[in-house]
């Protein structure tokens, strides 16, 4: 599995390695019922510890993104396309917000950031 740790990040590596797994199965990289590395294999990869994988596969699987077998291994899960959907829209939610954030450091106001995005949508 291809994912890259920052360890000079403020995201702890668990929500790292979560956030590239959850992207890899929104844009189609790792498909349903695919077997994703060991826990030890990705520590192993990752040069990190066991416990920090197995604490992302553990989230993972609680958002529904992943089902844990017992002995066999960790899947991702079959698509619920209504949890897509929401990842989806947490992150442009985030994206928003950032350029929300972004205008209002640049001395912008409300109104014309609206206007902003206004016109962005007309296109």
């Amino acid at each position: 599995m291809n994912c890259i740790i920052n360890t000079s990040s403020m995201v702890p590596i668990y929500e790292q390695i979560m956030d590239q797994i959850k992207a890899m199965i929104l844009n189609g990289e790792l498909k349903e019922n695919e077997l994703l590395p060991s826990v030890r294999i990705l520590a192993k990869e990752l040069k990190i510890s066991a416990l920090t994988v197995k604490k992302a596969y553990d989230l993972l699987e609680e958002e529904g993104f992943t089902v844990t077998v017992h002995g066999k291994g960790t899947y991702v899960a079959q698509t619920n396309t209504e949890l897509l959907l929401e990842e989806h829209r947490k992150q442009v939610e985030a994206d928003l917000e950032k350029a929300i954030q972004k205008g209002r450091r640049c001395g912008l106001k409300d109104e014309e950031i609206r206007s902003l995005f206004e016109i962005i949508l007309e296109g």
